[in-house]
């Protein structure tokens, strides 16, 4: 007998992950549900409208040339991210050093006399050999070789900007991995829609390809029987509905998806994995607007010496649309400490403030705060500390995870979270034949 079901796949959550894979799936023939409980798609790097400014809820940037771009490229999906030129600048001693085609020789030689030293060690990391064990900080690490101010601050803000941790939480295995055989970030832009408008693109090709969408549906189960999904039950449009579907993505994290199909359906190893990796990180963030330009970076400015402020995004450089005419639109970005548990809200976000104040002259007259927002818990940057990793497979069949709980090891944000649901569609291929009519 043939089971006859209502979808090839669901994918539960609307997010990047949960995109990415619906987008890959209805590509190659899978009739495909998305549900998502929030009224817009993207998840936690989404984008609000305030007052007509266009701000980003999560993920400021995003990659160009990379494993993004090549998805929707794939998919059929619109790729309009505006890349500044420089990408990045580095405000050392007072002054905003451009390293473009330097690398780490140029920046790190900006500040200090070890830099060549501190070279060479990133160049060791190359090969196997030249990793660290997995115990020692990138902080730690940097130890080894100096102990300037300026140069733990520019690592402690790539650990922020990258991973959503410090230095001081951040393997340095992880850190070296990324930055000697990752992409590491180097070419990235702004959507003019803000990030949402990537996402938007996403649901569009998904759409054309035979995909549907429910947006404002809260799953109330992922339904498991002999260990084999066979759907979901989902409040919908003023009814509770029983989906079925002999694969099922989840896009809402491990830990939230035990809860969904229930801790018995999984071996009590894998259980017990994922309350321990259950560590989300966090980060805080200020939206801002003036009439006046308040940085000269087109694109991103990073800092060597701060208390917690990471980096200032300049988005209407290259994208004006994010704004009213005649407005430009800021944010600042920082990781408290400790971006791993508890901290004090208010201590941290005022260190951020302070940290405003000191880098733009005249802060609290000439900006327009928008917004401060505080991720973390169950809303967080990223859900799991890089190097840390939950396995995307579950034991339960045809029941899969994405996003950046389980992105592949010293990986992160969307680019992750793109990077994994590559990996899961080619699986669930190699499993499971589309057969909806």
């Amino acid at each position: 007998m043939t089971t006859t079901y209502d979808y090839d796949a669901i994918v539960v959550g609307a997010g990047a992950g949960g995109l990415f894979t619906a987008a890959r799936l209805a590509r190659r023939g899978y009739r495909t549900l998305v549900v998502e409980r929030l009224d817009k798609v993207g998840g936690r790097a989404s984008t609000t409208e305030i007052d007509g400014f266009k701000v980003n809820d999560g993920a400021i940037v995003i990659e160009v040339g990379g494993i993004t771009e090549q998805t929707c490229a794939e998919v059929g999906a619109k790729f309009e991210i505006r890349e500044p030129s420089p990408p990045i600048l580095y405000r050392i001693a007072g002054k905003d050093v451009d390293v473009t085609g330097g690398g780490w020789g140029l920046l790190l030689g900006k500040l200090t006399r070890q830099g060549a030293k501190l070279v060479k060690g990133i160049g060791a990391a190359r090969s196997d050999s030249g990793l660290p064990e997995d115990e020692l900080s990138t902080a730690d690490w940097v130890r080894k070789y100096t102990k300037n101010e300026g140069v733990h601050g520019i690592f402690r803000n790539m650990c922020a900007s990258v991973f959503a941790v410090s230095s001081d939480e951040l393997p340095a295995r992880v850190f070296l991995t990324y930055f000697t055989r990752k992409s590491a970030f180097k070419r990235f832009g702004f959507h003019p829609d803000g990030t949402v408008g990537l996402w938007n693109s996403l649901a569009d090709a998904f759409a054309v390809n035979g995909g549907d969408l429910w947006l404002t549906a809260q799953v109330s189960a992922i339904n498991v029987v002999d260990g084999a999904v066979t759907g979901i039950t989902v409040d919908h449009a003023g009814e509770t509905t029983t989906v079925t579907a002999p694969v099922v993505v989840s896009n809402v994290g491990p830990y939230s998806t035990l809860d969904l199909a229930g801790r018995e359906s999984f071996p009590a190893e894998y259980v017990s994995l994922v309350e321990q990796r259950n560590r989300p990180c966090a980060m805080i963030t200020v939206n801002f607007a003036s009439q006046e330009p308040l940085i000269d970076a087109p694109g991103m400015l990073s800092f060597a010496k701060t208390r917690r402020l990471a980096y200032i995004a300049n988005y209407t450089d290259v994208c004006p649309e994010m704004a009213p005419d005649g407005w430009h639109l800021y944010t600042g970005t920082a990781v408290p400490e400790p971006a791993i548990g508890d901290f004090d809200e208010a201590a941290e976000t005022e260190l951020l403030m302070a940290d405003l104040r000191d880098t733009i002259d005249g802060f609290d007259r000439r900006s327009r705060i928008l917004s401060t927002t505080i991720t973390r818990d169950g809303w967080p940057p990223q859900r799991a500390v890089a190097g840390f990793d939950l396995p995307h497979t579950t034991e339960v069949t045809g029941l899969w995870n994405v996003g950046d709980a389980v992105k592949e090891y010293a990986n992160g944000g969307t680019t992750a979270c793109a990077e994994t649901a590559a990996l899961v569609v080619d699986e669930i291929a190699l499993e499971f034949t589309p057969v909806t009519a």
